[in-house]
């Protein structure tokens, strides 16, 4: 049985190449921002043609009629982050620029009508304390109380599973309470570190393991605390390049980016790392397909 899969806030196809490697078949997308959709279809149309061509590659979540995304098993969301980031505006639920703040309850919605057997959503891992934790709970509530859906949670780091970069994340993963798995979903256990900062260079880094790659803000001096873009390389500053930036986030060597060096470098720090999502969603694929059989009560 191939598992289908929906990747929302889709960004440049972090999610869809994580699950594509796993085995599963993606049947719809949604992303907004138009040069993130270039990225997108340019690398993946080969993988899912069809979801570009039927109309289900979608660009404006607010405006689909969610009866008619295709039947799936997995829901696959990293939604807008901005609202809860030490670099956003901190709004939480009540930022309204694009609806940036209120994406979740879209989400919502969608599981509500299509019951998927199970969703996977990626935040900042400053979700989880924001608004004293109040946010996180409304989240939390919503989706074991109003939907109906076991849930797990846990703070990943993209250096515990194999690239040099901390990127830390809050990984959110549920299945529906009716299919009574008879065991709790378990997060994969840390893997060892693949390559260095050496590795991503070609050449002598100053770090082992890199700064998280964020969207704006580059340009910072070495010796800057908010610096994330700039390395001693063979001993003399170096800043991030797309292809540097590629290698952190687990991109193949095959991805290509039909924008501009900056829109690329946006789309990389916006992105998730591929080989902490990839991790997760073997443990989900490996979950769903080898659920256990509930155990039969004592007479």
């Amino acid at each position: 049985m191939i598992l289908k899969f929906i990747d929302l806030f889709a960004g440049i196809g972090g999610f869809h190449i994580a699950f594509h490697n796993v085995g599963c078949k993606c049947v719809f997308a949604s992303e907004i921002d138009k040069y993130a959709r270039q990225t997108y279809q340019h690398n993946l149309e080969k993988f899912d043609k069809d979801i570009f061509y039927n109309g289900n590659f979608n660009s404006d979540i607010l405006q689909q009629d969610y009866e008619k995304i295709p039947n799936f098993d997995i829901l696959c969301a990293g939604f807008p982050c901005q609202s809860f980031s030490q670099i956003g505006y901190g709004k939480g639920f009540a930022e309204t620029k694009q609806n940036r703040g209120n994406m979740f309850f879209i989400l919502r919605d969608i599981i509500k009508i299509k019951r998927p057997k199970c969703i996977f959503l990626e935040n900042v891992r400053h979700l989880l304390n924001h608004d004293g934790g109040k946010t996180f709970a409304i989240i939390k509530d919503v989706i074991e109380n109003e939907l109906g859906y076991n849930f797990t949670y846990q703070i990943v780091f993209a250096s515990d599973y194999g690239v040099p970069q901390h990127r830390p994340r809050l990984y959110m993963v549920g299945f529906r309470k009716e299919d009574k798995y008879s065991e709790p979903f378990v997060f994969p256990p840390k893997q060892e570190l693949k390559m260095t900062m050496d590795d991503i260079w070609g050449a002598k880094c100053n770090k082992k393991v890199g700064f998280t790659l964020r969207v704006g803000g580059s340009g910072g001096k070495i010796d800057d605390r908010r610096n994330w873009d700039c390395y001693l390389v063979d001993g003399k500053p170096t800043r991030l390049g797309p292809e540097q930036g590629k290698k952190m986030q687990g991109f193949p060597e095959w991805f290509e980016f039909p924008v501009s060096r900056r829109q690329a470098m946006k789309q990389l720090g916006n992105s998730v790392a591929i080989p902490a999502v990839q991790a997760v969603a073997e443990q989900i694929v490996k979950y769903m397909k080898h659920k256990p059989l509930e155990k039969k009560a004592k007479k």
